[in-house]
């Protein structure tokens, strides 16, 4: 991909689109998919809409993994059939990061009512991410150690987890997010400062076509969150919470 920081905010329709269809022609292992007539104008659609590229490949990812899960495909995937993907990957973003509304005047906003797993079936992805975050040593000592330590927590809390109801489900969740908070703030140490310079002005970069609308406060406020979801994506960080 060609998008660096701040790439996205001097981009036009026809560059937005390019980007998706070079996307998906990589998960489609080279078979190329066209974006134009009524696709392109969906496609550009989701950019008036504000939705970073990053965002839009998060959906991308997430369609492809379930329809190729399934088995062997003849055919290759086209970007209509990820739309829904990259709203609720949106979604999620808009929630995190706290902007609401579309960027720009477009299509309506999309309401997702995603179906979630089980507490204790969250858990156990949790682990397994967190695990496999930690592989090769990669991680400087102080945040390794922090993982594993939420990795032995959250094991802990599994096999309870399966029959919590009420304030006990609820002392769980308090303590997921206390993890998750725990966890969100130690990994900016395992990114190299160049690196976390990189990304927070990649984060400025997603709020962009928002900023005009928010007041600096928010605005700040939204960029540290961004910032955040980019850190996690970065050190393979997963959201421990469940809400």
């Amino acid at each position: 991909m060609g998008v660096g920081p701040h790439a996205q905010l001097n981009m036009n329709a026809a560059e937005y689109c390019r980007e998706i269809e070079t996307y998906l022609c990589r998960k489609n292992e080279g078979h190329l998919i066209r974006v134009v007539g009524p696709v392109f104008e969906r496609v550009c659609g989701w950019m008036q809409q504000g939705v970073p590229l990053k965002v839009a490949f998060r959906g991308i990812d997430r369609y492809c993994e379930r329809y190729y899960g399934k088995g062997p495909r003849r055919r290759p995937v086209r970007v209509e059939f990820c739309e829904a993907d990259i709203l609720d990957e949106f979604d999620a973003w808009r929630r995190a990061v706290g902007v609401t509304g579309p960027a720009a005047d477009g299509p309506e906003e999309h309401d997702s009512s995603p179906r979630r797993p089980s507490l204790s079936a969250h858990l156990e992805r949790v682990i397994a991410r967190l695990t496999a975050s930690r592989a090769g040593g990669r991680w400087p000592r102080a945040f390794d150690d922090a993982v594993a330590g939420a990795v032995r927590e959250l094991d802990a809390l599994t096999a309870t987890a399966r029959q919590a109801r009420g304030a006990a489900r609820d002392e769980i969740l308090q303590r997921l997010a206390v993890i998750d908070r725990r966890l969100a703030d130690a990994a900016p140490a395992a990114v190299e400062p160049a690196a976390l310079d990189a990304l927070r002005r990649e984060a400025e970069d997603e709020l962009a076509p928002f900023a005009a609308r928010m007041a600096p406060g928010e605005r700040a406020k939204s960029a540290a969150a961004a910032l955040e979801r980019l850190v996690r994506e970065r050190v393979g960080l997963p959201s421990v919470g469940y809400d």
